[in-house]
């Protein structure tokens, strides 16, 4: 069996499987710097919070997106737990449209993707190794289905 990829921190080998890494994609016409600024500004849904989606999005960094996110003063969108793996779903194709993010992608072949993150237990493996590491699942997934269309 292949080692597996632990990837989390930056300048770092496959720290381009990061949500923070910055490429960015173009959905529905408007440009997102990266995968955790759209997925941050997801979480709150109508027309009412347009604005603080639009904040999230012109936000400096990935971390400044993520802190926004998770802003106690404005509601998350009612649905949030059910669809937000298919957020980030969603995300990560776009993110891995890109030629040199699939490429890199595809280089890690069957390898097992690991979230190394020591504060995260649901899309990383948090402190203790045992999390649910559902970020480095969801890229395994996306890696098969470019695989299959190469």
């Amino acid at each position: 069996m292949s080692k597996p990829i632990y990837f989390f921190c930056r300048n770092e080998p496959y720290d381009e499987l990061s949500n923070f890494y910055p490429c960015g994609f173009e959905d529905e016409g408007v440009y997102w710097p990266t995968v955790e600024h759209y997925f941050q500004a997801q979480k709150f849904q109508g027309d009412q919070y347009a604005g603080y989606r639009e904040l999230i999005r012109q936000s400096g960094s990935p971390q400044h997106a993520k802190m926004l996110g998770r802003s106690a003063r404005i509601p998350l969108r009612s649905d949030w737990e059910t669809v937000k793996e298919e957020v980030m779903l969603y995300a990560l194709r776009r993110k891995f449209e890109n030629p040199a993010m699939r490429r890199i992608l595809l280089e890690t072949k069957n390898r097992r993707l690991i979230e190394n993150s020591p504060y995260d237990k649901y899309w990383g493996i948090g402190k203790d190794g045992r999390g649910k590491n559902r970020l480095g699942e969801l890229l395994m997934k996306v890696r098969a289905e470019i695989q299959v269309n190469c």
